[in-house]
């Protein structure tokens, strides 16, 4: 007797599968030539980076040791990482954007825990965005620091955190009114998403803080406000399609299940529809995430000092530091590339997992 498991199929040992890829690389005299020049290339630029990085770089000293040095200046970074993790924040309160900074890493690290996922944690991201505001502001605990003195990378983290968060809580409601079989509701629901994606987020963050202010004239908008009502609307209305589109791939059965056992529309929305479309967009919300991170150096052209701000302020010190501009940014994209590489590679542990509990 036979018995057929039904499944996926299993993987090749890894050990064959990189025979399997060699074999292809070199199949032809043609593939061969074009993978050694590739190899060779990727050799060239692994030991010149190899070569900057470590053999030739400052590891010690002051501006004297990069002047002497043609690779990378790392006593530049020892020497202004305050500057480049905190901005212009006073020194004397640089309790405030550490403790931020772990307040909102402690939520992101409890958010990627499935088991920890609950009304209380959705609760987390409503109190420590505003927790942080407090915090750094010095409404808690003077003195007062006005948002124009924020910076760094708690400044990114929380613009990010609150444009993303607050984003779910405007485009859940527009991705349901973009399926509403109300008209009028519906058209308004499309108008709003089509205008607000149509224009670059650049035009957008320069419409909330100039162009807005000026139909209340002696009405002081507060740049941070500004700035995070233009990334939630934004945000939102990449995400209302993302969250349409999950709708729209799940069976039409699901509902008139949901409707068979009694359930209302906002409580099969809730229950049963919402989930499954929340679990089928996954990795399309993972790479708007990212996109928007990436983004928030653009909250610099109207005058917010960000990570990448903060870096460049450092960096502009080239005349005393010889070398500084490259190794401060090179610091720079290695920080924005560890958190976009942690976050896809969770997005993908996350899909195994929830197939895995027999969810998706």
């Amino acid at each position: 007797m036979t018995i057929l498991l039904e499944g996926a199929p299993l993987a090749p040992p890894k050990r064959e599968a990189l025979r399997r890829t060699i074999a292809d690389l070199f199949s032809s005299p043609f593939n061969a030539i074009v993978t050694v020049i590739v190899a060779g290339l990727i050799a060239a630029g692994l030991w010149a980076f190899l070569r900057w990085a470590i053999l030739d770089a400052a590891w010690s000293g002051g501006a004297e040791a990069c002047r002497a040095h043609s690779g990378a200046c790392w006593p530049f970074v020892r020497a202004n990482a305050q500057l480049m993790v905190f901005g212009v924040y006073p020194q004397d309160l640089l309790w405030r954007p550490a403790l931020s900074l772990a307040l909102m890493a402690g939520l992101i690290v409890a958010s990627m825990i499935p088991r920890f996922w609950s009304l209380s944690l959705a609760l987390g991201w409503v109190a420590v965005p505003a927790a942080v505001c407090l915090l750094l502001s010095g409404a808690l605990v003077g003195p007062r620091v006005s948002t124009n003195e924020w910076g760094g990378l708690p400044l990114t983290l929380l613009v990010w955190m609150i444009a993303f968060a607050g984003a779910f809580v405007v485009a859940t409601p527009l991705a349901l009114a973009r399926r509403s079989d109300m008209g009028g509701l519906r058209t308004a629901a499309v108008a709003v998403i089509e205008l607000v994606r149509g224009v670059p987020m650049l035009v957008a963050l320069y419409v909330s803080r100039f162009i807005v202010p000026m139909t209340a004239p002696g009405v002081e908008v507060n740049l941070f406000v500004s700035v995070e009502t233009a990334l939630i609307l934004f945000v939102a209305s990449y995400l209302a399609e993302i969250i349409r589109a999950g709708l729209q791939a799940l069976p039409r059965g699901q509902a008139e299940a949901a409707a068979a056992l009694g359930l209302g529309y906002w409580r099969t929305m809730q229950l049963v529809l919402l989930p499954q479309a929340l679990r089928a967009v996954i990795p399309a919300l993972v790479n708007l995430g990212i996109g928007v991170l990436l983004s928030t150096p653009l909250v610099a052209v109207i005058g917010m000092t960000d990570f990448l701000s903060a870096v460049r302020e450092a960096a502009s010190h080239e005349q005393d530091w010889p070398g500084c501009f490259t190794t401060a940014y090179f610091v720079a994209g290695l920080a924005f590339f560890s958190i976009c590489f942690v976050a896809s590679r969770y997005s993908r542990w996350l899909e195994r997992h929830i197939r895995a509990d027999g969810h998706a």
